[in-house]
C-alpha cells in the first residue's frame, strides 16, 4: 500500500511540472555534479520547507519519521561504453554488486534500500560519451517512475570538466519519465581508477538528486540556501576534506557539513544526512514517485 504523507497531500495540489536538469551554468570544478534546479524547483522547494516545518511541530521529522518507514527502490544499471575493456568503460558484474551494497550501506539508516531490478552491457560510443541522451533512454531505460535507472558511462561533460547528472522528481510525463535518472562517469564505481572519488559515493550523492535534495551550499551564505533547516549555509562546494581546521564559509551559522551527502568532498568524507534531509526525500517520493 503507498502511504502518503501529510505534508504531500497538503503540496501535492499546487504542484506544477518542475524539471531539473544538466547545468548550461559556468562550471565550477573540473569534477562535479551538473544536476542544477530550475527556478521553479526551488520555489517548490521553498514551499516544502515551510510545510515540513509546519508539520513536524505535531508529528515529529527527519529520522524519528523516517523509523517507521521502509522503502525499496527497484534499481537498473546500465553499463554504456566504448569497448569490451575496462580501459573503455566496461564495468564487471562485480562492480555492479559492490555499488549497491555502497548504496544501500549509505540510505539504511533511513529505511531505504535499492533492489537490483536488471543490468545490462552497450557498447556505443555516442552514447558512452554522452552523446544522444533521448535515444540512449529512449533504447535502455527500464520501468515506471520510481523506478531508479542508473547509467554508468565512459565520459560525461565537456573540456570544461566532468559533471555527473540526475534528474530532480517532478510531475510524472512521457518525457519526464524518459529522461529520469541518473548518469555516472564510470570511474567512480567502488574500485574506480579516479583518485578520492572511487568508493561508489558519487551514486550516493545523485540519488539524493532523485530524491530532491539540492547541494548544501546551493544559494550560498544567503538566503534559504539548500530549502533544509538543519543544514548550515555554505558558501561554496567544500574539495578534500578539511576538518582540521573545520571549514567555516558562512561564519557565525555554524560549521560546513563537509560530511553531507550533498556536498562535494571526497569520498572518505561523506557520511551523513540530516533528519530534514531524510524528511525531505520521503516527501518528495511520496508526491512524485510511490
Amino acid at each position: 500500500m503507498v502511504r502518503i504523507s501529510v505534508v504531500s497531500l497538503a503540496f501535492a495540489a499546487c504542484l506544477p511540472s518542475a524539471f531539473a536538469h544538466p547545468s548550461t551554468k559556468e562550471r565550477n570544478s573540473l569534477f562535479g555534479c551538473g544536476t542544477e534546479p530550475t527556478d521553479e524547483f526551488l520555489k517548490l522547494s521553498a514551499g516544502l520547507a515551510k510545510s515540513e516545518k509546519s508539520a513536524s511541530k505535531s508529528k515529529g521529522a527527519g529520522l524519528s519519521a523516517a523509523a517507521a518507514r521502509n522503502i525499496t527502490i527497484p534499481t537498473w544499471f546500465h553499463v554504456v561504453a566504448k569497448s569490451k575493456s575496462l580501459s573503455g568503460g566496461y564495468l564487471p558484474p562485480s562492480a555492479i554488486t559492490d555499488q549497491l551494497a555502497v548504496l544501500n550501506n549509505n540510505y539504511a539508516p533511513y529505511g531505504i534500500q535499492f533492489r537490483n531490478a536488471g543490468q545490462d552491457w552497450t557498447i556505443n560510443t555516442s552514447w558512452a560519451t554522452d552523446g544522444d541522451e533521448t535515444a540512449m533512454k529512449q533504447k535502455l531505460r527500464k520501468g515506471d517512475y520510481k523506478t531508479l535507472n542508473i547509467y554508468f558511462q565512459f565520459s560525461l561533460g565537456d573540456n570544461l570538466g566532468v559533471e555527473q547528472y540526475c534528474y530532480f522528481p517532478t510531475t510524472p510525463t512521457e518525457s519526464t519519465i524518459l529522461k529520469d535518472g541518473c548518469a555516472i562517469l564510470y570511474t567512480t564505481a567502488p574500485g574506480g581508477s579516479l583518485a578520492n572519488y572511487n568508493q561508489g559515493k558519487t551514486v550516493t550523492h545523485e540519488v539524493g538528486h532523485w530524491f530532491g535534495l539540492l547541494h548544501t551550499f546551493q544559494g550560498g551564505c544567503s538566503g534559504s540556501g539548500d530549502m533544509i533547516a538543519d543544514t548550515p549555509p555554505q558558501a561554496s562546494m567544500t574539495q578534500g576534506c578539511p576538518t582540521n581546521p573545520p571549514r567555516d564559509s558562512c561564519p557565525g551559522d555554524g560549521v560546513d557539513p563537509i560530511h553531507n551527502y550533498m556536498d562535494y568532498s571526497y569520498d572518505s568524507c561523506y557520511e551523513e544526512f540530516t533528519p530534514d534531509q531524510v524528511t525531505r526525500m520521503y516527501t518528495m517520493y511520496d508526491t512524485y514517485r510511490a
